[in-house]
């Protein structure tokens, strides 16, 4: 084969490969925002925002939608993830107002396959106008002792043009009170909201037996005659703390022998009231079971109790499966139950 023919045949090799890659190059998705951006304008507090964006595929090949990234305070409900050429989809947005006022935007991030443009931005924009508000929040931080009550007051006021009231007030439990009263004396009105419009003072008291022990997340709702904004939340958080701790909870000897030190354990036993702890008593504890025994006693702080547990002398070789009942003063959890386990060995065995 000659050189020259050589050269030719290597020529068109390379435009069919150049030919073949262009058209390539020209198959290719192309994400169009139709709508980038959505201009609610002014809305009431607790309104509910929903839009859904127009994308379009302008390019050749089917459009992938890989992911939508919502930024915080926004979510995504649902989004189309294929779209095909000259066709369009949707990406569904949600922004909740509840926890906002004023200027609000909101971005939502669509990740693609466009090769050109592998990211773009959707946005909301909204004002949000609080037309019932609390002074000096909307949230009351509460830490108490269970069977304990604290209370905490805020003021609701308004913006609205009628006159307004507090309809009711709905709770998360019986272990929360609410009580309201239209403030009369203008001192002790809050400095906010429209003027001459009514103004409540609200009462949240929280605690008593049935509050459950631990942080709370729970909200009041007030129902209003507000045209705008007929529902308020009141966010209640904090801690509830049990009267009295028990460290630990659970006892588990492991494998024992009764001559062992590690057939000795203790129990404490600890008053969280701090205003008066010397009140928390332990006064008695029994063993459930004959294969171990238990003794307590006052430690020198102040409402602390050491309750030491022992796997009895005589104790066979078994296994421990009992509880240890801890008799107290405290009214709203008396007893406490404290399982105990392990495996009694026999003398002179080995793991």
């Amino acid at each position: 084969m000659s050189f020259r023919r050589t050269a030719f045949l290597a020529l068109t090799f390379l435009m069919v490969i150049s030919a073949s890659l262009a058209m390539a190059a020209d198959k290719a998705p192309r994400l169009t925002l139709v709508d980038p951006l959505k201009d609610f304008g002014t809305v009431a507090k607790g309104e509910k925002l929903d839009w859904s964006f127009t994308i379009k595929n302008t390019g050749t090949a089917d459009l992938q939608i890989l992911a939508v990234r919502p930024a915080c305070g926004c979510t995504v409900a649902d989004y189309d993830k294929v779209i095909k050429p000259g066709q369009t989809g949707k990406v569904t947005a949600h922004v909740d107002t509840t926890s906002f006022s004023g200027p609000v935007s909101k971005a939502v991030t669509v990740d693609s396959n466009d090769p050109s443009t592998p990211s773009a931005q959707l946005t909301i924009h909204a004002v949000v106008r609080p037309y019932v508000e609390a002074f000096p929040s909307g949230f009351v931080r509460y830490n108490l002792i269970q069977g304990d009550a604290q209370t905490q007051t805020v003021t609701i006021y308004s913006e609205e043009d009628a006159p307004f009231e507090i309809l009711r007030a709905e709770v998360p439990g019986d272990f929360v009170k609410v009580d309201y009263k239209k403030i009369e004396n203008a001192a002790e009105r809050a400095e906010a909201g429209r003027a001459g419009q009514a103004q409540y003072k609200v009462n949240i008291t929280l605690g008593g037996p049935t509050a459950p022990i631990g942080p709370m997340a729970d909200k009041v709702k007030l129902v209003t005659n507000s045209k705008h904004q007929p529902e308020y939340l009141i966010s209640l958080s904090g801690v509830v703390r049990p009267s009295y701790s028990v460290i630990p909870n659970i006892l588990n000897f492991g494998e024992v022998t009764p001559a062992e030190a590690a057939a000795e354990r203790s129990i404490t036993l600890r008053s969280n009231d701090q205003k008066s702890p010397q009140m928390f008593k332990v006064t008695k504890v029994e063993s459930s079971s004959p294969m171990f025994t238990a003794v307590a006693k006052p430690t020198e702080q102040a409402g602390e109790y050491q309750v030491m547990v022992k796997v009895a002398k005589g104790a066979k070789a078994g296994n421990i499966d009992g509880k240890l009942k801890i008799y107290t003063s405290d009214s709203i959890n008396p007893v406490f139950e404290l399982p105990v386990k392990g495996t009694i060995k026999a003398a002179g065995a080995t793991k």
